[in-house]
């Protein structure tokens, strides 16, 4: 695999609504949109899905197109790579900066599909040809979340979420429950309580939910081995697992139930395939997150989520979900419920380049020398 030339695109989009967390409101979504062109002209792209402040994990925007730009393709440049697998290897002598890596490699990996004119699902050994599809409720009021719920019901959504913290918990999931009593529901508490809420969390076994997503600190997997020891609900961890390490210590201390796999969190498709096989081989379920992407990581997530381990529908939502007009085409869509996983090569979807050029606010690009 000779790469010739590396794009790297900041672009910025505004969400058709807000994003509302307890860690602050996102409006307007940067990513970096990378492009990996080889000595035949064939190209291959990634996404780097930090945000533009570390409010989910340290990396930022700025931070990664940095450590893209001075350290990852300079290494890239000096070791040329056979397969993806190779990237990700080479990676590892740079510590954490999964976002960066993983833009970065998921383009190789599109790369290499198109190559092998193989559709990425099954170069990675993706099985399903639909994945279900669920979606986050993260509105700023009670009324605003059940609007949004019966608007996604609506539209097919299978598995609902909900963003929680201590001041606002117990009142809203018992509202969206009298509503909906069948409704699959999971709350994200994005690392909002420590074990002095243990009744308060406790407390929410009565909604029956699907789990519980990282209610505790962002980097920790001990406490939450002791929290699962006191409530009913499945924990699920997301932000404490940024690598096959992690995922491992956690399934062995008993710290969670099921994982939630974002390849951009854990650097790449090569080691977020490593945590779905060995999940997969301890029986401890699985799910693809989202982190309010453009459609060229959706399609990635998409390939990722066709892997057999993903049993949970993921948050895979149309790409109407957060854009008037997406980057890829065409753009994602959801029917009855479920994505169709494409069998043509690479991602499966066109680049839509007026798109690209009407967001794109920063672009560099490095030429490689090839002998």
């Amino acid at each position: 695999m000779k790469i010739a030339q590396i794009k790297l695109k900041v672009i910025s989009m505004p969400l058709k609504s807000p994003f509302h967390t307890h860690l602050g409101t996102v409006s307007e979504r940067e990513g970096i949109i990378v492009e990996v062109i080889d000595s035949d002209g064939i190209s291959g792209y990634g996404e780097g899905v930090a945000f533009s402040t570390p409010w989910y994990t340290e990396e930022t925007v700025s931070t990664s197109l940095h450590i893209m730009s001075d350290v990852l393709i300079p290494l890239l440049k000096k070791r040329p790579i056979k397969h993806p697998k190779d990237a990700a290897i080479l990676f590892q002598s740079v510590r954490r900066n999964h976002m960066a890596k993983a833009g970065l490699e998921m383009a190789i990996w599109d790369l290499y599909a198109k190559r092998n004119s193989l559709s990425l699902s099954r170069a990675i050994g993706g099985t399903r040809r639909e994945i279900a599809s669920g979606v986050v409720v993260a509105a700023d009021s009670l009324t605003n979340s059940l609007k949004q719920i019966e608007k996604y019901l609506g539209e097919g959504y299978q598995r609902f979420k909900i963003k929680i913290n201590p001041s606002q918990d117990y009142s809203v999931l018992e509202a969206i429950r009298r509503y909906y009593p069948e409704l699959l529901l999971m709350a994200d508490a994005n690392s909002a309580y420590t074990l002095n809420d243990i009744d308060k969390l406790r407390a929410l076994d009565d909604f029956n939910l699907l789990m519980i997503e990282q209610p505790l600190a962002s980097d920790d997997i001990i406490e939450h081995s002791l929290l699962q020891k006191e409530i009913n609900t499945p924990i699920c961890l997301d932000e404490s697992i940024v690598s096959f390490d992690d995922a491992k210590n956690a399934v062995e201390l008993g710290s969670c139930k099921i994982i939630n796999i974002k390849a951009g969190r854990v650097g790449g498709l090569y080691e977020a395939k490593r945590i779905h096989d060995y999940c997969l081989e301890k029986e401890i379920e699985v799910w693809c997150g989202g982190m309010i992407e453009f459609g060229i990581s959706r399609a990635h997530n998409i390939a990722l989520a066709s892997l057999p381990g993903f049993t949970i529908p993921g948050d895979i939502s149309a790409s109407n979900r957060f854009w008037e007009e997406d980057i890829i085409m065409p753009e994602v869509c959801v029917r009855n419920g479920y994505v169709c996983v494409p069998d043509t090569s690479g991602i499966g979807f066109g680049i839509n380049k007026k798109r690209l050029k009407e967001t794109t606010q920063i672009e560099k690009v490095f030429n490689f020398e090839n002998k």
